[in-house]
């Protein structure tokens, strides 16, 4: 004879043979925890640190925001503060009531993502025979018998939620961390090859800076782990090439030169880079050497405008964005991550000005996700501005767009 019965769904929801084994090793369990045989995982905690918990791990039993809403809404109705699975803990909210503690949310939504509760073993259906949610009491209103939602699968997976949120948080904090190392090897083999560009160093830097940007295209924000690490791996290499090889261009009088005499700058001193005048106009003076050809131009807007526009080339200077040569040099490093050759931007500030360039990277970074290839894109922008029916303005008007 059985001593339990399966508690089966109200109307068309189907009993299946992975519920009734969850049911009935939830009662096993149950009964060994009753029996003091729960060693040292008791199936009980604290309901809003285990809430906490299941949502830094709802990746895990692929469990969403608005499912983790709505089994919030539901531990609200457990008057305990701890939620002890030795025993069944039912809520039986009305579908008014589930509604408003889970913000709204409509009757149709709340049964889908109960179901997706279900399905993820959160917690169990103990449906009445009419299907109705209710408690029935005794004369001095102690609770009988309850039919609603039953908690304690919750509690009783208490210790296993705690350690896959723990494994969590370390995955994360490790994809930090690489993202980190990305963006440093990036940033320092870009600089590198730059400088070596600028000061005419022998090697192959149009090469390196063609590896740098196939290692560095694509890698979103949100990148996963599995693709970050051999791009890491292969930007440390690249790193090693590059280190050597600028270190086996320098002369040895230069290898025994003090700091202060062989410090170089990516910067070109000779340039007067614009400058901002009350917010308004910004003059471009005159170019370096190679550009005195390109006319004296004027740009009506602010830099601050402008960081506001494009807030996304800030992330690569870690002193900050602080004037138009902070800028121009910011954009030179972020044109190599896109991917864009030095003879196209060189080009570009050429024909546009070295302002109205770096303006136009800040705008394409903005947009990179939709960008298929950002140096076909500036080389375009170039022949606009060599026919002069180039401007900055169309581009920065379509990102203030949305922000309006």
């Amino acid at each position: 004879m059985m001593e339990r019965i399966a508690t089966t769904p109200f109307g068309g929801g189907r009993m299946t043979a992975r519920l009734f084994q969850r049911q009935q090793d939830a009662a096993d369990r149950q009964e060994r925890l009753r029996a003091g045989e729960g060693g040292n995982d008791g199936g009980c905690a604290d309901k809003w640190q285990l809430l906490r918990a299941l949502t830094e791990a709802r990746q895990v039993y692929g469990l969403g925001d608005r499912t983790i809403a709505v089994l919030e809404a539901l531990v609200s109705f457990a008057t305990a503060r701890a939620l002890d699975g030795r025993e069944a803990i039912i809520v039986f909210p009305s579908n008014r009531e589930l509604s408003l503690r889970a913000r709204g949310m409509a009757p149709a939504t709340i049964r889908r993502h109960l179901a997706a509760l279900v399905e993820a073993g959160m917690i169990f259906r103990r449906d009445s025979a009419n299907g109705k949610r209710y408690c029935r009491r005794d004369d001095r209103g102690v609770a009988e018998e309850a039919f609603g939602f039953d908690l304690a699968p919750l509690a009783l997976r208490a210790g296993e939620i705690f350690e896959a949120a723990e494994m969590a948080r370390a995955e994360d904090r490790a994809l930090r961390a690489l993202r980190g190392e990305v963006t440093l090897h990036q940033r320092d083999i870009a600089k590198i090859v730059a400088c070596a560009l600028e000061e005419g160093r022998a090697g192959d830097w149009a090469d390196y800076a063609l590896r740098l940007a196939a290692l560095a295209g694509g890698l979103g924000r949100r990148a996963a782990r599995d693709l970050l690490a051999p791009r890491r791996d292969g930007l440390v290499r690249l790193r090693a090439e590059v280190e050597n090889a600028y270190l086996s261009s320098l002369s040895e009088d230069e290898m025994s030169a003090s700091d202060h005499h062989s410090e170089r700058h990516i910067q070109n001193s000779k340039t007067d880079y614009p400058f901002e005048q009350d917010g308004h106009y910004i003059k471009q003076a005159e170019p370096a050497e190679a550009e005195k050809a390109a006319p004296e131009r004027k740009m009506a807007i602010s830099l601050t405008r402008l960081k506001r526009l494009c807030p996304q080339i800030g992330d690569y200077n870690p002193n900050g964005i602080r004037n138009w040569t902070d800028l121009i040099a910011t954009a030179d490093l972020v044109r190599s991550m896109l991917g864009i050759s030095p003879d196209a931007w060189r080009k570009a500030r050429a024909a546009m000005g070295d302002a109205a360039a770096a303006v136009a990277i800040a705008a394409m970074l903005e947009r990179a996700e939709t960008i298929r290839s950002p140096g076909g894109y500036l080389r375009d922008l170039t022949d606009k501005a060599a026919r002069n029916v180039f401007s900055v303005y169309p581009m920065l008007q379509a990102l203030e767009k949305p922000r309006r």
